[in-house]
């Protein structure tokens, strides 16, 4: 290697070895090496050490020593750092001679003059260099996502950009230090934030990711969101526990993920879905108040709200009703928006029984920041001759209407088979779709609706459906479940199609009264529809003559914008019950 590289240019030599007397040595060579021959460096190296290593950084050969660039990164490590954050500097700072370090987050050069933005945790900072200055020459060679590190002074900008922090202020870039360079094309560039990437690229280049702006926003608001809450309960006396990891698996609602033991042959940890069984023992324990941010694991299909791997936050309270854990949980919730983002919530959440859910939306989590409700016709349309709504009453199905304010936005190519609005339909089990428009202050449908349907049935549907000019009227028939999946589905799509959602709206919600068990057509039998711990409604179960497969539970969702955040419940604190 020596031999290739000793030929007339500036070459810096650092040869490590070990000194004869067994002691660690570094040797560095002359630097102008155009009249050493590599004999005469091994003889140069083997005369003071017994082993040696050689590394040598050559620069571009260049027509003159006087003219040339030194290195363009510091190959000796360095832990020199900074004097402020990039995005702490504001006019307060002006005419100070500060020292940053990050990432070039933007590079551009304009007749000779070269600007560039350098980033960090905290935000970014424009550097300015011109042609005088002694560090321009590295300012030219810098480029998008290179390390550095630069000192300078702080001088108000002539162009202030008021949409950042630090947008009224510049460095003026003395000196330049290049920790790292960039060596590949990047698959993209975390200046891009608004490009629309793919999950795999983004999984894939990890790094790159997360060193966008999204992602650093959120990295900072779960921060935020967790210290919140824990200050919040510190003060109301619970006791944060971290529970073991590795333990039994006890029945949840999804598979476990198993962990072989080294130590005892064919036996498994199981990875909790929840610390259902440790904080159970801790109020047994007199752990009244207790929380934990936890780690849960579930083997189960991944979906949009759901990964193998999450994180919740786990809350125990001993002697406490429905209400009490309620005020608690709207209290925190409360707490957290206006402090982590300065959004004011209601006193109180509303509150709606999951039947209620169920009959209005189709779902026990709905998005109530827009108003598309269901309307159940089974008693109107009895008797109509219409195939569809036919066949499903007599296999004792339901009829259930969607009402869609300005429906002339949704035509009729995408409500007929094949159509983006009918194969939503479909994915849930519903073969088609019917549909009624008021157009021109009168109900206007396909002809077998029109014939399917006396004409008392349909004034008495848009009554009850409040049908208004420009309404579109989606029906769907079949069995309850995949009539309400089916239309919930419709429903939430074109909320998105119409831009229906306010994006920053907050609407939260409790969905109370769940049933306490529900039918598995699969394996044919009940199984806990919230919680196998849920306690049975008292009064529901003596209504049912103590039948506790038709009673209610005493269970209560949480939802925000359509996502069920929170699940809670009163645990059954009989055996017998048990």
């Amino acid at each position: 290697m020596l031999q290739r590289l000793l030929k007339p240019c500036h070459i810096k030599l650092t040869v490590r070895g070990w000194h004869k007397h067994g002691k660690q040595a570094w040797l560095r060579a002359p630097h102008n090496t155009q009249a050493l021959s590599s004999k005469a460096s091994r003889q140069f190296c083997r005369s003071r050490c017994q082993r040696f290593t050689i590394s040598c950084v050559v620069a571009e050969q260049t027509p003159s020593v006087t003219e040339e660039l030194p290195e363009l990164t510091d190959q000796r490590m360095s832990w020199r750092g900074r004097s402020i954050n990039c995005g702490n500097l504001n006019e307060s700072h002006v005419g100070q001679r500060v020292t940053i370090c990050g990432w070039v987050h933007r590079h551009r050069g304009l007749g000779g003059v070269v600007f560039c933005d350098v980033r960090d945790s905290t935000g970014l900072i424009q550097v300015v260099s011109q042609p005088s200055y002694p560090a321009h020459p590295y300012m030219e060679k810098i480029r998008s996502e290179y390390v550095v590190r630069i000192e300078g002074n702080i001088r108000a900008r002539k162009d202030p950009n008021k949409k950042i922090p630090t947008g009224m202020v510049e460095l003026e870039a003395d000196a330049v230090a290049i920790l790292n360079t960039v060596n590949s094309k990047l698959p993209f560039l975390p200046a891009e934030d608004s490009v629309q990437l793919s999950e795999e690229v983004r999984l894939k280049h990890r790094v790159l990711d997360l060193r966008r702006q999204q992602m650093a926003t959120n990295l900072r608001l779960r921060h935020k969101v967790i210290k919140t809450i824990r200050n919040f309960l510190d003060a109301k006396d619970f006791l944060e526990v971290e529970t073991p990891i590795l333990g039994r698996a006890t029945p949840e609602g999804a598979r476990d993920f198993l962990v072989p033991s080294r130590l005892q042959e064919a036996h498994f940890y199981a990875l909790p879905q929840s610390p259902q069984i440790w904080k159970q023992l801790l109020c047994c324990s007199g752990v009244d108040c207790y929380y934990q941010i936890a780690p849960c694991f579930r083997d189960e299909d991944t979906r949009g709200d759901r990964q193998p791997s999450f994180t919740q936050m786990d809350l125990e309270m001993t002697f406490a009703d429905q209400d009490v854990i309620m005020q608690l949980t709207e209290a925190l919730m409360k707490t957290v928006f206006q402090e982590v983002m300065g959004v004011q919530l209601p006193e109180q959440f509303p509150r709606m029984t999951y039947a209620q859910a169920m009959d209005r939306y189709g779902c026990d989590k709905p998005d109530v920041r827009y108003e598309l409700h269901m309307q159940n016709v089974t008693d109107i349309v009895q008797g109509c001759s219409l195939r569809l709504f036919e066949s499903a009453l007599s296999a004792g199905g339901i009829v259930k209407v969607l009402r869609i304010p300005n429906g002339k936005a949704i035509s009729n190519a995408r409500i007929k088979t094949k159509g983006d609005v009918a194969n939503e339909a479909a994915d849930a089990g519903i073969k088609g779709l019917v549909q009624i428009r008021m157009e021109g202050g009168a109900p206007q449908a396909p002809k077998a609706v029109t014939e399917g349907l006396s004409s008392q049935q349909i004034d008495d549907i848009l009554k009850l459906c409040e049908a208004q000019e420009g309404d579109l009227l989606l029906f769907a028939a079949g069995d309850e479940a995949t009539v309400n999946r089916a239309l919930d589905r419709v429903r939430q799509y074109i909320a998105k199609q119409l831009n229906l959602a306010d994006p920053k709206g907050h609407a939260l919600l409790w969905v109370t009264d769940f049933p306490m068990f529900e039918w598995n057509e699969e394996e044919q039998r009940h199984e806990a529809l919230h919680h196998p711990f849920t306690a049975p409604n008292q009064q529901s179960a003596e209504q049912n003559g103590g039948d506790l497969r038709h009673a209610k539970a005493l269970a209560y969702d949480l939802v925000y914008n359509g996502v069920e955040v929170g699940g809670e419940h009163n645990k059954a604190l009989h055996n017998v019950v048990q």
